[in-house]
């Protein structure tokens, strides 16, 4: 049934007798009982909350995020207005869009024997980019696999409260308190591989401290957590060995890189050096390092981006092109990719996201709830996602 076709006025939920539920994908079918057999849903809404189990029959159709997961695969991964919508409708959910089911598509498909293929999400601002990079690594978190997921890699080369020399190389600058907090939110996501994973290399971080080859990755990540010094070449050690032994012979993990405003490792930085000169991105140690991870010479993993007009400063504000955002260095270093159109909402994904603002009663005025009030949204918003988000907080 065409979501246009529905009736404004019905109410917005409709029944839907099935008879077997299916577990594991339809992978294995079992009778339910005939009290379950008669099952309300919503149009907008799909009770399917694994992202392996998503196809295009959901597309425009939003799932649940299980709170235990935003906790743990999204401790400070997700836009600031979004997690307002979480508090406010107090649950977290998305939207199944082509997408993301096009990059999971990729993902179930690939050869992990080969160097990871490199993924990048593009399109005009809020088309909704970053929401289909956290649906596509929720993918890569419910399959087991270890994510390494940048949130917003501009705030590395924004203005940052503390920024030193680097111990390890005199040329490069640490931001230690981003980087200690990355290391904990890192350590939230991926616990159970810390006591997993051993190190590969003894590494020295003072004259009296270091950590020895064999030690887990825990006790590395937890050295650049008590000693925020270090910090900054923690991660870069961290980096280091998830890369190397990613895809390895007795390695029991897949590497999923996820890195939102990936055009900012090449643009320009608003840091200042105390001579009041612009630090160069690549002069800072935690964009020097995750570059590295850019270059996808590893194997058993994947490199999942996504370029935003927010990561190129003083760039001329209709640029949305992977070329035009990655300029001609970042676009050279990420060259051979697989570019991810995404676009504005279809109509039936509109038409999904306002029943669903409804049936939240987010939109209060009467004039909105009817046929004219609805076309006038799609006017003002131009079926812009976040355009349309901020036009219905004042409804």
């Amino acid at each position: 049934m065409a979501l246009h076709r529905l009736p404004y006025r019905l109410r917005h939920t409709v029944t839907h007798v099935r008879s077997l539920h299916t577990s594991g994908c339809g992978q294995q079918q079992e009778a339910v009982s005939v009290e379950s057999q008669s099952e309300p849903f919503s149009v907008f809404r799909t009770h399917e909350t694994d992202p392996a189990c998503h196809s295009e029959k959901h597309i425009g159709q939003h799932y649940t995020l299980p709170s235990a997961h935003i906790h743990t695969l999204f401790p400070h991964g997700l836009p600031r207005r979004y997690q307002e919508q979480v508090k406010t409708f107090n649950e977290a959910t998305v939207m199944v869009r082509q997408p993301a089911l096009e990059v999971i598509s990729y993902l179930k498909k690939t050869d992990y024997s080969k160097p990871a293929v490199r993924y990048l999400f593009y399109g005009l601002k809020g088309s909704g980019k970053t929401l289909s990079l956290c649906h596509a690594v929720h993918f890569c978190y419910t399959q087991g696999w270890l994510v390494l997921h940048i949130p917003d890699a501009h705030i590395w080369v924004k203005n940052c409260k503390e920024l030193l020399p680097s111990s390890f190389n005199a040329s490069r600058f640490d931001q230690p308190l981003q980087a200690t907090e990355w290391l904990r939110n890192f350590r939230t996501t991926n616990g159970g591989f810390l006591s997993k994973i051993k190190i590969k290399q003894r590494y020295v971080w003072t004259k009296r401290e270091f950590t020895e080859e064999g030690s887990l990755l825990g006790e590395l990540v937890n050295q650049g957590i008590t000693r925020v010094k270090s910090s900054s070449d923690v991660v870069g050690a961290v980096m280091k060995e998830l890369r190397q032994q990613s895809g390895q012979p007795g390695s029991d993990f897949r590497l999923a890189v996820a890195v939102d405003s990936v055009n900012a490792l090449w643009g320009r930085s608003t840091i200042k050096k105390e001579n009041k000169s612009a630090v160069d991105p690549e002069e800072l140690t935690l964009v020097y390092n995750l570059r590295k991870l850019m270059r996808s010479d590893f194997i058993g993993g994947a490199v999942i981006t996504a370029a935003s007009h927010t990561g190129s400063l003083y760039t001329s504000k209709s640029n949305y092109l992977p070329q035009q955002l990655l300029g001609e260095k970042g676009f050279d270093s990420m060259d051979p990719f697989i570019p991810v159109s995404v676009p504005y909402y279809s109509e039936k994904e509109f038409d999904s996201c306002y029943l669903y603002y409804m049936d939240r009663h987010w939109l209060q005025h009467p004039q909105s709830r009817t046929e004219e009030g609805k076309k006038e949204l799609i006017f003002l918003s131009n079926r812009c996602p976040s355009v349309f988000e901020r036009i219905c907080g004042y409804l």
